[in-house]
């Protein structure tokens, strides 16, 4: 009997410790976690070669061109990381002027009109001093240009008479859809509306790669496309003239640290054998290899130096196993340790805006206004200060899982009934105690609720932060919607479902530690039936 007794007494002990200390192995699992799956770059010996890190914007000529400078810099003798799909021009420009990557394929048109906007840089050594400036420098033209073109489907093109941007004049009516880039250039939409006097208002702004579908599917009639895109051909697309030149040249080039050419002076040899060595119709057909017939890049990029340059590059590539464990770790690096680090600030947070009702008002507030900035938004914010990457990702990540856990800890301190307060006074708790061994017991549910709202949440923003050069599981979706699979989307999807019900399971396990059984009793929970003998009366 004392036994029985004793055990009873233990399993009612656990409330008292208090919800941190209830949560602390959960809390200390998720940060583990998260550190054991992130790892640092490793920083190269002096007695090595200097490591060169390139950057690629989120569409296949890019990631194409990344993948050739990265085995040029492998064949120099230099070890080179290929940080693909980053997103836009901002987004690279900013990671090269603060380090984080070494080079970059980029259009002098682009260049001119949009990153150094504003400036003179009417000669060509204007144009030079201004990159000097910021420790930068340009290769001389890869040999092609691949500049902006509108166009329509070719029986719209027919049934209208379109065969210059001027005459989209007379069609106010046509249904524009531009990547949401392009909307906010400065050589973008506002400026070819301006030019041309473009009567349409039914524009609307999505990504490069899912404008085609909306053309294939009859949602759109007008977009704009890269001159050597593979999908202009597949899509029966026509590219109407620019009759008032508004689309500058833009020449491929490559921009590049100023510091790599002295530390780094074979690779930048390597890359500068580009110039001249790709023409159109050659980029063009490697575009169409990827997407259209399916090649990985590598293997396109190997083919392009193996042809053109007649060097001889190994091409090796991961399997499906050994992506999905690396894509795995990547994401559990940016869960863990956002998730852990917004558990163990948000509750305490939660706490303090239930016991000061003002400060209350404020906290939440602030939290809501986080939580409303865009994702990616906010992860290009960070960029400036933190780079790209790890680092702003899990900042990013910490301050969107704050508000449910916040709120929700807020909520269910707030809906304790006022007996029990007063119950608690008049048995001579001071407020600490009263915290720790009845409010915070009596809220668990509640909390733990804004916990795994927040895990699932943070599960799903993460993803997003493969445009910043973070990995994870939003990898394999950027590229499936870049490549139309959806197949590679799936990789990724299906696997970010599942970690978040893992992630739900591990808190639902939680639960039984934190919150009070007789708070954890269903409805039915209790009830003697008569089909249910009485354990207490002994049985005939």
């Amino acid at each position: 009997m004392r036994r029985g007794m004793s055990r009873r007494a233990s399993s009612r002990q656990l409330p008292a410790t208090g919800l941190a200390l209830a949560l602390a192995p959960v809390v200390a699992l998720l940060l583990a976690i998260g550190l054991a799956a992130w790892s640092p770059e490793p920083r190269a010996e002096e007695s090595t070669p200097r490591p060169v890190t390139i950057g690629s914007k989120k569409f296949t000529e890019s990631v194409i061109l990344g993948e050739t400078l990265r085995l040029l810099a492998l064949d120099a003798g230099h070890p080179s990381r290929h940080r693909a799909e980053l997103g836009g021009t901002r987004i690279l420009w900013g990671a090269l002027l603060s380090g984080e990557i070494d080079i970059y394929p980029e259009y002098s048109g682009t260049l001119v009109r949009e990153i150094l906007a504003g400036e003179d840089l009417s000669s060509p050594e204007r144009l030079e001093a201004a990159l000097s400036a910021r420790g930068v420098r340009s290769s001389a033209s890869l040999g092609f240009e691949n500049t902006y073109a509108i166009a329509v489907p070719e029986p719209l093109a027919q049934q209208l008479g379109l065969r210059r941007i001027s005459d989209l004049r007379e069609h106010p009516d046509l249904r524009l859809g531009f990547s949401s880039e392009f909307l906010e250039r400065a050589d973008g939409w506002p400026g070819l509306r301006q030019r041309y006097r473009l009567p349409q208002t039914r524009v609307q702004g999505l990504d490069h790669d899912l404008v085609y579908r909306g053309i294939a599917a009859g949602h759109l009639d007008v977009t704009v496309v890269y001159t050597t895109d593979a999908e202009i051909a597949r899509y029966g697309l026509r590219m109407l003239d620019d009759d008032l030149g508004y689309f500058e040249d833009y020449q491929a080039i490559l921009l590049y640290r100023a510091e790599l050419a002295e530390e780094a002076p074979a690779a930048v040899a390597a890359f500068r054998r580009l110039e001249g060595a790709i023409d159109a119709p050659t980029m063009a057909g490697m575009n169409g290899a990827v997407k259209l017939e399916g090649d990985s890049e590598q293997t396109v990029a190997a083919r392009l130096l193996s042809e053109g340059l007649g060097l001889e590059v190994t091409v090796s590539g991961q399997g499906f196993w050994s992506q999905l464990g690396q894509r795995t770790l990547e994401h559990l690096g940016l869960v863990g340790v956002s998730l852990g680090a917004a558990i163990l600030f948000a509750v305490p947070l939660g706490v303090l805006a239930a016991q000061q009702a003002r400060l209350g008002h404020l906290i939440l507030g602030i939290t809501g206004m986080i939580q409303t900035i865009p994702s990616l938004a906010l992860f290009v914010f960070l960029i400036p200060w933190l780079g790209i990457g790890w680092l702003p990702t899990v900042v990013a990540l910490f301050l969107y899982s704050l508000l449910p856990i916040v709120r929700n800890t807020h909520a269910g301190l707030m809906d304790i009934p006022v007996p029990i307060r007063e119950s608690a006074d008049v048995l001579g708790l001071t407020r600490g105690a009263r915290l720790r061994l009845i409010e915070l017991p009596l809220a668990a549910n509640t909390i733990l609720a804004g916990i795994k709202t927040s895990a699932v949440l943070n599960v799903g923003t993460a993803t997003v932060a493969a445009l910043i050069g973070a990995g994870g599981y939003g990898q394999p979706i950027l590229t499936g919607i870049r490549l139309d699979d959806t197949a590679l989307i799936m990789q990724g999807a299906v696997p970010a479902a599942l970690l978040a019900l893992g992630l739900q399971g591990l808190f639902e396990f939680a639960e039984r530690w934190v919150v009070p059984r007789g708070l954890r009793l269903k409805p039915t929970d209790g009830v003697r039936t008569d089909a249910d003998p009485d354990p207490e009366r002994p049985r005939a």
